[in-house]
Formats: C-alpha cells, sequence, structure tokens
C-alpha cells in the first residue's frame, strides 16, 4: 500500500476542464505583507515557490486591490497596469518553475479600507477603520467594475492561472450584498435581486475580460455573522447566479471581520465551519471548497470522505509547514510542524503593518533572507531545558549538523507548553510538542529527561558552548497573608493540579491570568480532544451561531450554562483588563471571560490576605473579595543560575526564550530566537 492511500479523496487530480490539479489542497488567501511596496515581489515569489515545492494543489494570492481606492492601506498591493503585471511575473515565474499553480486573489475592501480615499455602497463607518468612506455614486459603480474586469487581465498577462474575487470576509462585494451595509435606494440597492447587481456584473465582467480557459474562483459568504446578513435562501440564490455568471469554483467564506465571532482563532472547533458548504452542495455544480481550522491530513481526508466540499482551503497551515502535502503523501504525517492557529505571528503582525511569519516556523516570509545551510565544522553543544526555545535550538541546530545534547529536568519535551495546553480552546498546542518529539529523533538530537544538569556536569561534559533555555520561575510577590494555605501560584493551579475553591481572585491580567481563568472555569468534559461533538455544540451554543441557518446571517441568541467558579480578574494598573493580549484574539478572551461571568477590576492595591480573602482597595475605594483561593499571575523571574559558574569556568553562554527575558510565555520569541541562534553559529 502506497503511503498516500490514507488521503484517497484529498491527493485525488481535480479536473476544472482546461486545467487539472493535482490535489484537493487548495492555499488560502492570506495577506503577508511581502505583496506590498514598490519594486519586483522576489520575496513573494519566493514565498509561494516554496509552498509549490510542497505540492499544494492550488495556490491563492494575499488580497491584490484593482484600484487605489480598493487599497487595504496606501501602497498596498495593486495590479491595475504594465508595470505591476511586470512586478507579478516574479511570482507566477517562481511559482511556475516550482511545478505549481496560482490563482490572484483580486480584494476591493471598501469600507474596510485604511485610507481616507475609502468607498463603499453607502457612507457606513466601519468600526475596524478610522476613515469614513463615501458612497459610490452610480458611475463609480461602473468603473469599479471595470477595475476589476481590467484587473483580472492583468492578472492573466501576469501568468497566474486564474484569479479568486474576493466576495465575502465584509469587503466591498459583501458590502453591496448585505443590508447590514447597503442602504442604497437605486438600483445597486433595496431588493436582494438589486443588491447581488454588484457581484454579478463583477463576475460577468471579469469572465468576459480572460475569456473561457481562466480559473475564477468566487468567494462566497455562506454564514455572515453579522446582523442584518444575508439569509441562507439567498445565499443559495447567489451562489445558483455566481455559477450562471462565470465562476470555476466557489470558496466558503465565513464570517466578516467586524463580526464579533471567533472564526479561525484556537478555540474554534477543528473543522468547525464545513457544515456550511455542506449545505451547499448539490444546489450547484462547480466544486465547492470549505475552509476554517482545518490543519491536519486526516481531518481534510474526513472532510471530503463526508460529502461536505470538493476541496479544502487551508492558509496558516502553509505558514507553519510548506511541505504539508507533501508530508502527507509520502506517509509522514507526525513530521507536519501544526498551525495551531495562535495568529500570534501572522495575523497580529499584519494588523500591526508588520510582515506575516509563524510562530511555530519562523523562517515563513523570510525565504529569501534566513536560509538553514549544513554547518562548516561540527560544534558539540549543550542545551539546558526542554521548552519552546530550547526545543527550537535544539533541533535546529542538530539539523544543521551540530551535535546536540538537550537536558531537562521533568520527565517530558514542552516546558510551558505543557500548561498551555490544557488550557480549554488550546489542546492543539500537543500537535507542536508532536512535532518536536519527531524532530529530536530526525536530527538526532541526545536527549536526556529527568536530568537536572550541574555547571560542574557541563563544563566536564567538553561541551564547546551550552545554551541555557531554563526559562522562567513565577514572580513573587510581596503582601501581607502571601503565605496563606489559599494562595496558590499559576504553576501549581496548570501544572500541579492543586485543588481551587469555587470562588477566586486572580492577582495579575496578563496572558496568564485569563489562561488560569478560562482554565478554572471549566470543569470535567470540556476537553476538545475527549468530546469533539460537545466541543463543537458548546461552541456555537456560547457565541450565538444558527447551525439551522434559519435566521439571518446566521446568528441566534446565544447559550450559556452557568460557570462553575465565581471568578475576579484583577490588575494594578489603569484601563481595560487584557489590552497587551493578542491584536486579533484579545477580544476573544475578554469577551469569553465576561460571558461566564467573570469580574474585572483594574487599578488594584492588594492591602492583604487573610481567612476572610483579598483585600484590596479598587479605584480608591477599599473592598474585601471573600474567596476560597487566591492565584498569583503577577509575571515571571528569569532562570540563569547556571550562568554564573559556567562562566566562571570559561564555557561560552549563551541564554534563550525565557531565561534571557521573562516578559509573560512568549513562545513566537523563544521560538524565533533559539532558531535565529542555532542558523547563525
Amino acid at each position: 500500500m502506497c503511503p498516500s492511500s490514507a488521503y484517497p479523496k484529498l491527493l485525488a487530480p481535480l479536473d476544472l476542464g482546461h486545467i487539472t490539479l493535482k490535489n484537493r489542497v487548495l492555499m488560502g488567501s492570506m495577506h503577508v505583507g511581502l505583496e506590498d511596496g514598490k519594486g519586483p515581489l522576489k520575496k513573494l515569489g519566493a514565498y509561494f515557490a516554496r509552498r509549490a515545492e510542497g505540492q499544494v494543489g492550488l495556490i491563492v494570492t494575499g488580497g491584490i486591490a484593482p484600484n487605489r481606492e480598493g487599497w487595504a492601506k496606501p501602497f498596498a498591493g495593486k495590479l491595475s497596469n504594465r508595470l505591476e503585471v511586470w512586478q507579478h511575473r516574479y511570482v507566477t515565474d517562481a511559482v511556475h518553475e516550482a511545478g505549481g499553480r496560482i490563482a490572484m486573489q483580486i480584494l476591493h475592501t471598501g469600507r474596510y479600507a485604511y485610507h481616507p480615499m475609502a468607498v463603499a455602497p453607502s457612507p457606513i463607518k466601519s468600526p475596524i477603520s478610522l476613515f469614513r468612506p463615501r458612497a459610490l455614486s452610480r458611475r463609480g459603480i461602473g468603473r469599479t467594475i471595470a477595475a476589476f474586469a481590467n484587473c483580472a487581465k492583468r492578472a492573466q498577462e501576469a501568468g497566474y492561472d486564474g484569479v479568486e474575487v474576493m466576495g465575502s470576509e465584509g469587503y466591498l462585494i459583501n458590502q453591496f450584498i448585505a443590508a447590514h451595509t447597503n442602504k442604497r435606494t437605486d438600483e445597486w440597492g433595496g431588493s436582494y435581486e438589486n443588491r447581488i447587481r454588484f457581484p454579478l456584473e463583477v463576475l460577468r465582467a471579469v469572465r468576459a475580460a480572460v475569456g473561457p480557459e481562466f480559473v475564477i474562483i468566487y468567494r462566497l459568504s455562506m454564514l455572515d455573522l453579522v446582523r442584518e446578513g444575508s439569509t441562507w435562501e439567498e445565499v443559495v440564490e447567489l451562489a445558483k447566479r455566481v455559477e450562471e455568471a462565470g465562476a470555476s469554483i466557489i470558496n466558503t467564506g465565513i464570517g466578516w471581520h467586524e463580526a464579533r465571532v471567533p472564526t479561525i482563532a484556537t478555540m474554534v472547533p477543528s473543522a468547525g465551519f464545513t457544515w456550511v458548504t455542506r449545505r451547499l452542495k448539490g444546489e450547484v455544480a462547480v466544486p465547492l471548497v470549505t475552509s476554517n481550522r482545518i490543519n491536519m491530513p486526516d481531518v481534510a481526508e474526513r472532510v471530503l470522505a463526508d460529502g461536505d466540499a470538493d476541496m479544502v482551503s487551508m492558509a496558516r497551515p502553509f505558514l507553519a509547514d510548506p511541505d504539508w502535502v507533501l508530508k502527507a503523501e509520502q506517509g509522514r504525517e507526525d513530521e507536519i510542524n501544526t498551525c495551531i492557529a495562535c495568529n500570534q505571528a501572522c495575523l497580529d503582525h499584519i494588523f500591526r503593518n508588520q510582515r506575516c511569519s509563524c510562530l511555530v516556523n519562523p523562517l515563513a516570509c523570510h525565504e529569501t533572507e534566513w536560509a538553514v545551510h549544513p554547518v562548516r565544522r561540527r560544534r558539540d553543544i549543550g542545551v539546558v531545558g526542554a521548552g519552546p526555545a530550547g526545543l527550537s535550538f535544539a533541533t535546529f541546530a542538530a539539523g544543521r549538523g551540530h551535535r546536540v545534547t538537550l537536558y531537562e529536568a521533568s520527565g517530558s519535551i514542552g516546558g510551558q507548553f505543557n500548561m498551555a495546553r490544557r488550557i480549554p480552546g488550546k489542546e492543539e498546542f500537543d500537535h507542536t510538542i508532536r512535532y518536536y518529539q519527531k524532530q529530536i529523533e530526525l536530527t538526532g538530537v541526545e536527549l536526556k529527561l529527568n536530568h537536572r544538569v550541574s555547571a560542574e556536569e557541563l563544563a566536564a561534559a567538553g561541551h564547546e558552548l551550552v545554551v541555557l533555555a531554563t526559562g522562567v520561575n513565577p514572580r513573587e510577590i510581596t503582601l501581607p497573608g502571601v503565605e496563606h494555605e489559599k494562595v496558590l501560584s499559576y504553576v501549581e493551579v496548570l501544572r500541579d493540579e492543586r485543588p481551587v475553591g469555587a470562588r477566586v481572585a486572580i492577582i495579575g491580567a496578563g496572558g496568564i491570568g485569563f489562561d488560569v481563568a478560562e482554565f478554572l472555569l471549566h470543569g470535567p468534559g470540556h476537553d476538545a480532544r475527549e468530546d469533539p461533538e460537545g466541543a463543537r455544540a458548546r461552541f456555537f451554543d456560547e457565541w450565538g451561531i444558527d447551525t439551522t441557518l434559519t435566521n439571518r446571517g446566521g446568528m441566534r441568541a446565544p447559550t450559556r450554562p452557568p460557570p462553575t467558579r465565581e471568578i475576579t480578574l484583577c490588575q494594578r494598573s489603569k484601563g481595560k483588563l487584557g489590552a497587551g493580549l493578542g491584536k486579533t484574539t484579545g477580544w476573544i478572551h475578554r469577551a469569553s471571560l465576561k460571558h461566564s461571568g467573570v469580574v474585572m477590576l483594574p487599578e488594584c492595591r492588594y492591602e492583604k490576605i487573610d481567612d476572610v480573602g483579598l483585600h484590596l482597595t479598587v479605584g480608591g475605594v477599599p473592598q474585601v473579595l471573600p474567596v476560597d483561593n487566591v492565584v498569583i499571575c503577577a509575571g515571571q523571574v528569569s532562570r540563569r543560575e547556571l550562568e554564573g559558574p559556567l562562566k566562571a569556568r570559561g564555557v561560552e553562554v549563551h541564554l534563550i526564550g525565557g531565561a534571557d527575558v521573562a516578559a509573560e510565555l512568549d513562545a513566537k520569541r523563544a521560538i524565533e530566537q533559539g532558531a535565529r541562534l542555532a542558523t547563525a553559529l
């Protein structure tokens, strides 16, 4: 049996008539920051070519604007003239030389634009942009349709195999479709027939511009998740009309960017929205693509085998591992560096106007600047600590050819990840530990578990250099009563499983404080690994997602079980709690805790802890929280006790991860720092 037979649906070719895709995997559109600016798009070409080498069936670029009004921001990616055709040739040539196929997404941001030239069907300001758009005139609508057609023709000239017309996620086309953003009273607004006129005219113009033998994907918003969104009957009608207008493939869009429902974050259940695509099966004849939170081959195969779709779309999983498809073909699933949907180095970067990368694969989007080459001289290296930083350094260094010994005091690898993966919604951190366990085996790292190594032993071992990835300890605070039996550290709660009472105060409202609150809110039976169907149902209930699709926009009133504990989250500083959480996920964590009745107190001054509870002053007003336990999440301090003794013995020492900087539990920085040091030696 050949390895690929484990995924017969996933790896089957897809015949589109004039071209055949090698498999059913679409690398979905995702802006990475390499699309923008002037000059040839060489870095973007190298990024996509690396994914083409990994055997993905069809790549879709990040959104490229058809005109300046459609820019996401000033000087963002655009294709409307011959000079820009030349720039994009570097992308298509690189992908085709690597044996891949690539389509360019045409994206007009509409009212989501972050610039003063923003336009929309109606002058309604978006909650995620500073700029109020001006309403397109009838003539302006005609020019915009022509701009889409011109952009598609230019994409064809640039060598793309197709285009994706972005009609979802709340961008311009979606803004015309939904009554939520289209308040026009002319022939482009009012009735649903009028509101879908714009996407259909765009598609007809695009098909006329590129001819019959060119792939046109239409990204259809199947679940708006906003007030006054489309009904399911309207979605079906539009899908049929989109097919008639010339689409080759229909891709699934879930939610608008302004929707207050998580759709791609780590707490979203695996393949949590494929049921939406399945509802459209049989209504149209063109292939359907499903998307959102599909990150492993077995999941993708099950989705296709169950008949949910004809293709699966994944974007971030190809940041994490460009060889995802190749490893599935070769039966090397345990070697896949799996996307954990953390958003920390991808979407958070993009929304801060930074280049995209990946927490678990910091080489992503740096293909032309940061390469891993075999070493010229092999060195003997000792690494202390098998957390994210130590694992990253050890496997990168050993992979280059160094002799690496990895010392870990506990009985397993993972470090702080072993606590993080206990948080509800973060179960997929398991994948990262599995990946590193396999990399240790493949790269020949000598792993010594249950081994608390001393400076004397490290010096005697003859290591040429020692890398300390020893992590952090919880910061101790000075507070009367801190030694009380009801006081626990976050390590005692998450790692040591100390019992916690029904009423809890948490001191510290950073990422760890939020994680501890989430952990304490959920009792047994909430682990998605043990009960995936139950986890999916709870997610839909909590966030008010209408799985019957009887309500407009796919929304209903949320239903939430009563919280298992009374929790108060305390912060010393003024302002919003969790302000330092992820740019694109912080609101989810705050909303989730509020849904469960967690009380959030800013501007706290802690007075003492006693049998009664936590005494504190909040905004100048004294009060007492009558709690059973107080959990301390007040920061960390670096563990560096080996640094001095090693240097005194003349050993070259490097600090990485928490041992270098104790700043929350920053796995992104730890993994990147480990990889950069390993590739620099």
